[in-house]
């Protein structure tokens, strides 16, 4: 299965959760690791460049740090230009049908403070509901998020094994992801 991971962080070179995320990845070569915010610092989105990335991937990885209950403005901005009716969803919008779709995310709190009664009120899953439906809407199947939490906190062993952990989910077949 040829896979994408889509990374989007405004500021990588600090984020020591989402850097051990990735450098777990480096070594496969059947991941490709596509950073947004590297490939485009002016925010000038190569719709085209995109559309066609997409289409040679079968399975794509959102990857970014929970910010403010949802995604960095980048991937947001990514999300409305590249995700274009006609194209990805509407008539004819099917080019990303049996796409396989997965989300992972690091967020400084703990697994306790997003639930129903803690500090955040929400699970990950409920708040990341936008993009589930965003993704379903564009003919995709949304997989199981991979959720690290605690990432202001964590340790290198921390991080390491959270990165092994991430490398086996979205390597996981689509039968025992959705099962």
């Amino acid at each position: 299965m040829k896979t994408m991971v889509i990374a989007a962080h405004p500021n990588l070179n600090n984020s020591r959760a989402n850097q051990a995320l990735l450098l777990q990845l480096r070594s496969n070569a059947d991941i490709y690791l596509h950073d947004l915010y590297q490939e485009y610092p002016n925010w000038n989105i190569n719709v085209e460049k995109e559309q066609q990335l997409l289409l040679q991937y079968d399975r794509i990885v959102f990857q970014f740090p929970f910010y403010w209950y949802s995604c960095p403005p980048l991937l947001k901005k990514w999300f409305d230009e590249v995700l274009t009716f006609g194209w990805a969803y509407g008539p004819n919008g099917d080019n990303l049908k049996g796409k396989e779709f997965i989300v992972a995310t690091t967020t400084g709190g703990t697994e306790k403070q997003y639930r129903s009664g803690g500090s955040n009120w929400f699970t990950v899953s409920e708040l990341l509901r936008p993009i589930q439906r965003t993704l379903t809407k564009c003919n995709g199947t949304y997989l199981p998020a991979f959720i690290s939490y605690n990432a202001n906190e964590g340790t290198e062993d921390y991080f390491e094994q959270e990165a092994k952990r991430y490398e086996k989910h979205i390597k996981t077949s689509l039968s025992l992801l959705a099962n």
